[in-house]
């Protein structure tokens, strides 16, 4: 079967600056894909590429197969869900219109836009009768979160692409979001790549890591191979940043109790 999603040879330069260098790699149905490294690393214009926010300077991208330059950028985007950082509800519309937006620009009847915006949001935990007529506004982090992640999945994408989805909520939320994109990911079969800071956070919820520095991709595979046969300094700091913060957090404690 060949792959769902294929980044092939991509760059992007800003001026003198090349953000993405070169990069290549491949995602299956169902599969995650977490790209991570230090701010500026490239990780966030990586996730733009594939979205087609912005279009690489060389290489291509083929979703399911078909060539990103033999479809419209708006055609494109419709095809993929997108979860970006503290939501992006658009605010004077109710969290029914927020989640069925892709769905009407793809033309839905309305019963069926209904029928999918009331099981999403039963299937992240903000029942309809409760929810649907509510203004973002009227939310806390956490259900903006969710309500941002029903609107991806509200045009039955094969492709959820997640920007940093659980950096602007409290850890306690967190635990609870990263347990809906799994439940949600394996009852409905997407496939994401996600940009996250976080290694322990990527551990969780990807099956591979693409380690990024200077636009490139210094390593990529399963958690289990970064931990045993990390590929230079830049694998090797993010693998040893949990336990260096852990240090720092024991030390202030016991400086406190002292």
């Amino acid at each position: 079967m060949p792959a769902l999603l294929s980044a092939r040879k991509l760059t992007k330069r800003f001026g003198d600056v090349v953000a993405v260098n070169d990069i290549s790699f491949e995602l299956e149905p169902g599969e995650t894909l977490a790209l991570i490294g230090a701010s500026g690393c490239g990780k966030t214009t990586t996730l733009k590429l594939l979205n087609r926010l912005i279009e690489p300077d060389t290489g291509e991208i083929l979703l399911a197969g078909k060539r990103a330059s033999d479809v419209s950028a708006p055609d494109w985007r419709r095809r993929i869900g997108y979860v970006i950082q503290s939501a992006g509800l658009f605010p004077h519309w109710t969290v029914e219109r927020n989640v069925g937006a892709t769905a009407e620009l793809l033309g839905w009847e309305t019963a069926r836009i209904r029928d999918k915006v009331t099981a999403l949001l039963d299937m992240v935990g903000l029942p309809a009768d409760t929810y649907a007529a509510r203004f973002p506004s009227e939310l806390s982090g956490g259900q903006k979160q969710r309500v941002g992640l029903a609107r991806a999945l509200a045009a039955e994408p094969e492709l959820v692409l997640m920007d940093e989805p659980f950096s602007a909520v409290d850890a306690l939320t967190k635990e609870g979001l990263i347990r809906d994109v799994l439940r949600l990911r394996d009852k409905l079969g997407f496939a994401a790549v996600m940009v996250t800071h976080d290694i322990a956070e990527a551990f969780e919820v990807a099956d591979k890591i693409a380690v990024m520095d200077a636009g490139g991709i210094v390593q990529i595979g399963p958690a289990e191979t970064l931990i045993k046969s990390p590929a230079g300094d830049t694998v090797e700091a993010l693998l040893d940043a949990p336990r260096r913060t852990a240090q720092r957090v024991t030390a202030a404690f016991s400086e406190g109790s002292g």
